[in-house]
């Protein structure tokens, strides 16, 4: 039952049929109970939730450099979530129950900026993998000072290698170290880039999955 404090003009609490009244910080308000859903595991409800927790594990390892790589686009959302809602909606692959990451299609940096060109990513040594690149200063928006984001993701143990301060573009190189437990496992290698002011960020180019040696 709902109860009226200040007169008939004045706000209520509890409820009234589907409305529900309260207080937040000295403000009555009202809002409309939701309707209960009848059947919460429709077939759609199902594939929908099934697609976010297949997005969910790929980018969780990676949150701290999803922070940097989708920094523009926190626009009215984290990048995070951001993130979240550009690979739901084009990096998904597969059927219920079984939906995969199509790793080509899928971004872990977003932006304008000139990307990488006639990148590679081996691991000739064992615990460290080595990305490689061809230096495109000059090209579009790219400049040899932007700095290299390096995604390495281990989906058998849910964790990252990442960096957001990586060599200068016009270094073309770089060696990640990756814990010697990793030996004979597969990560998934993404480059990307970032103007050195850090007000442009390249989309990522995924570079295929390298067994570690």
């Amino acid at each position: 039952m709902g109860k009226i404090s200040q007169g008939i003009l004045g706000g209520f609490s509890g409820k009234v049929g589907n409305v529900i009244g309260a207080s937040w910080k000295g403000i009555d308000y009202m809002r409309i109970k939701p309707s209960s859903v009848a059947n919460p595991r429709t077939p759609g409800q199902l594939d929908q939730r099934s697609k976010f927790a297949t997005v969910l594990r790929f980018l969780q390892p990676m949150t701290d450099f999803l922070r940097v790589g989708f920094r523009l686009y926190a626009i009215k959302m984290t990048q995070f979530n951001n993130a979240m809602s550009y690979n739901l909606n084009n990096a998904v692959t597969g059927m219920y129950p079984n939906f995969m990451i199509d790793y080509a299609n899928a971004l872990v940096s977003r932006g304008n900026l000139t990307g990488a060109f006639n990148a590679s990513a081996s691991s000739p040594a064992a615990g460290s993998v080595e990305i490689n690149w061809v230096d495109n200063s000059g090209s579009g928006s790219a400049l040899a000072t932007d700095r290299a984001l390096i995604v390495l993701l281990n989906t058998q143990r849910q964790e990252a290698m990442f960096t957001t301060q990586g060599p200068a573009r016009s270094v073309g190189s770089e060696t990640i170290s990756v814990p010697a437990e990793y030996s004979g496992e597969d990560v998934e290698a993404f480059l990307g880039f970032i103007s050195e002011d850090g007000t442009r960020v390249a989309n990522s180019v995924y570079l295929g999955s390298v067994t570690v040696a």
